[in-house]
């Protein structure tokens, strides 16, 4: 795709130019250009908070073999990845995004607490001084926002448990209805490392 349909969208969006080699304009603060390729950097839970905080001003959406080179280095701000695969367009990926960033902001989500423990997230699966739940009273309620989140430690979510504590033959762990609160954190550490381990070894190599 040619830079100048994508050069002039993007400033008549902006109301202003962004100048050129020999006079470039500088953007305006706070302003951010997503290019959507599957050539850019992978999004993650990091860089989707980074996006979340500088706020996404304009997705550049294409169905194109490739875009000009000069939309990535002179244009936009991002040049952002969903995954190791490669689509039809941008729809599908600028959805995944501004659904992952939209739910980081403040008062999206119902409970403040679900976007910091959970799988990739800055928050950790071992809340400390937190009341669990009574025992077979299993849920999502150990989400509650008077946990306190330690440090990151980007781990897949360790498994979670419902009612009935039996289904079908299949048990949930024992350990999960004893209400040993220290137990139940022991095993939701080891139950994550292993989750991670056989899903997602990579995440272990990242340094």
């Amino acid at each position: 795709m040619k830079p100048e349909p994508v050069f002039e969208a993007v400033e008549a969006l902006l109301g202003r130019g962004v100048g050129d080699a020999a006079q470039p304009a500088a953007r305006p603060s706070g302003t951010a250009i997503v290019l959507l390729s599957a050539a850019g950097k992978k999004i993650r839970a990091g860089n989707g908070a980074a996006v979340c905080r500088t706020g996404v001003d304009h997705f550049h959406l294409r169905r194109y073999e490739g875009v000009d080179e000069r939309v990535a280095e002179h244009l936009a701000t991002e040049e952002i990845s969903v995954g190791d695969f490669v689509l039809s367009g941008g729809e599908l990926p600028a959805m995944l995004v501004v659904d992952a960033v939209t739910r980081l902001l403040p008062g999206a989500l119902g409970n403040e607490a679900s976007s910091q423990n959970e799988s990739f997230s800055a928050g950790s699966i071992l809340p400390t001084g937190a009341q669990y739940i009574a025992p077979l009273q299993l849920s999502d309620e150990h989400r509650a926002s008077d946990h306190q989140l330690a440090e990151s430690n980007g781990l897949l979510d360790y498994p979670h448990y419902t009612r009935p504590a039996e289904f079908r033959g299949w048990a949930c762990r024992r350990v999960l209805v004893g209400g040993n609160h220290a137990e139940v954190a022991k095993w939701r550490r080891a139950a994550a490392l292993e989750k991670t381990r056989r899903n997602r070894p990579d995440l272990l190599l990242r340094g």
